[in-house]
C-alpha cells in the first residue's frame, strides 16, 4: 500500500476532517490519530499505520 499524506484541516470534538494532496477530504475519529495532532499538522497513513510528520 502507497503512503497517502493528508494535512489536518479541522478538528470539531472527537474527529477531524483531513485534506490529501489532491484536496480530497477525510473524516476521521481522533482517537486514531496520533498524539499531538493539531489543525494544520501533516500526516501520512501507510500500511494502516498514521504517523505525525509535522
Amino acid at each position: 500500500m502507497d503512503a497517502i499524506y493528508y494535512q489536518v484541516q479541522s478538528i470539531n470534538g472527537d474527529y477531524a476532517t483531513l485534506v490529501t494532496e489532491q484536496g480530497q477530504e477525510h473524516g476521521i475519529t481522533m482517537f486514531l490519530l496520533p498524539e499531538g495532532t493539531t489543525v494544520g499538522s501533516r500526516l501520512k497513513l501507510e500500511n494502516f499505520q498514521w504517523e505525525l510528520l509535522e
